[in-house]
């Protein structure tokens, strides 16, 4: 999909020739809103309402703990994970969905770590999302602090691996920047000197192509309520290769993770394959609502979201410079829109108030500290003349200073 020079014009033909076009009302959106926050939390899928009231009203409300059974609740966690493995280039049996992504990570860096007993090292970028690198911290404090985590300030680690390290762990898409590494590249390398690579795929879910089995990466974790559109605090996902899936029994040895759970042995025995990395008790109601999404994604083409998302990217870069030159905006999003995920970020000194105005005027995106203005593009609900509209916004709280007003400097909670 290519891209003229912005304009509302150009914008509203960009969105009759999208053939992506229908998949919005799919969605719940307010009228009054301009939605670019997917990154953080995708939106309202129509059918989770009644989804979710079917399970709460007849699955559990009549079939009650029959419903483990007769619904197959306890297999909810394989059989929406083997979806996301679509979406994710894993062959079916490598994917469960559970848990949370910070405790998915420990389980699979756990695992990881104790494939290299001789290595020494967990290389990650210091830029990268902080719970992960604070899940290594714990991790390597549990276990002795015989494990050191190696901080990259460059975004090319290749340099950096050696036969010292046991596992790079890497975004693959700068939650910050929206800058995208690539895989393939990278896990080879990885490879070359004997270690492992664990990817986190928060970004990149739901989002683009991802093809883990390609790539040949060991082990990858990623949330269910960005582009897959789950809800708040949807289940999170792990991947494991095939090779590695019996050569270690996770740490959070709980009773879903075991071989019978319901014989009810005093001792611990993994169960075989990717279901020893479960660990307690599915949440069947956030999981249905996930499952929703996750259909919804994998409906629709992954080629023409990867090709919208870059044209819907392009479009408000060049809008905004268009728009608002000379107004301390600083694009930090790569240019080539190959090399990024899908979201564009600009940085401000006042960006926290920026982006609050630009919130009451409804248009909803975020703020990542220190200074940077961070929207999101999902290619199934986003339009070219939401994109348009979204920079004039922009434009105009910048030119009238708008943002500076009290109100908008105070910090909220969640920013």
């Amino acid at each position: 999909m290519t891209t003229a020079v912005p304009s509302l014009a150009a914008a509203e033909a960009l969105d009759q020739q999208d053939p992506l076009a229908s998949r919005r009302a799919l969605f719940d959106l307010p009228a009054d809103v301009i939605y670019l926050d997917g990154n953080s939390l995708g939106a309202l899928p129509k059918d989770v309402a009644a989804r979710t009231a079917t399970v709460v009203s007849t699955e559990w409300g009549q079939s009650l703990i029959r419903g483990w059974n007769t619904h197959d609740w306890i297999g909810m966690p394989a059989r929406v994970g083997d979806k996301i493995g679509q979406l994710i280039g894993a062959a079916p049996g490598t994917v469960v969905c559970a848990d949370s992504t910070s405790v998915n990570l420990f389980k699979v860096l756990a695992a990881a770590l104790a494939l290299r007993p001789d290595r020494r090292d967990i290389i990650s970028q210091r830029d990268n999302f902080p719970t992960d690198l604070y899940m290594a911290q714990g991790l390597i404090s549990l276990t002795g602090g015989d494990r050191r985590l190696r901080l990259l300030d460059d975004a090319n680690v290749i340099p950096a691996l050696s036969e010292d390290t046991a596992v790079l762990m890497l975004t693959e898409v700068d939650y910050r920047t929206g800058a995208k590494l690539d895989m393939v590249a990278i896990t080879q390398a990885a490879h070359d000197v004997g270690a492992l690579v664990i990817w986190d795929l928060a970004h990149s879910a739901g989002a683009f192509p991802v093809d883990l089995t390609r790539a040949g990466a060991d082990f990858a974790v990623g949330c269910g309520y960005k582009y897959l559109n789950g809800g708040p605090g949807a289940p999170a996902f792990l991947y494991v290769a095939p090779a590695h899936q019996d050569d270690f029994a996770q740490p959070l040895s709980g009773w879903m993770g075991h071989a019978s759970p319901f014989t009810f042995e005093p001792d611990y025995r993994p169960a075989v394959g990717i279901d020893r990395y479960l660990c307690g008790t599915p949440s069947v109601l956030a999981m249905s609502a996930l499952d929703v999404g996750v259909d919804i994604a994998l409906e629709a083409d992954m080629g023409a979201i990867r090709a919208k998302s870059i044209a819907l990217c392009d479009f408000f870069i060049t809008a905004v410079e268009q728009l608002a030159p000379g107004h301390g905006l600083q694009l930090v999003s790569p240019r080539d829109g190959t090399l990024r995920g899908s979201q564009v970020s600009f940085a401000h000194s006042d960006g926290y108030p920026v982006m609050q105005a630009l919130i009451a005027r409804g248009v909803i995106g975020d703020f990542r500290a220190p200074n940077i203005l961070r929207f999101g593009f999902t290619p199934l609900y986003v339009r070219f003349t939401d994109t348009w509209r979204a920079a004039e916004t922009l434009a105009d709280i910048l030119a009238t200073r708008a943002w500076d007003d009290p109100a908008f400097h105070a910090r909220k909670s969640v920013t």
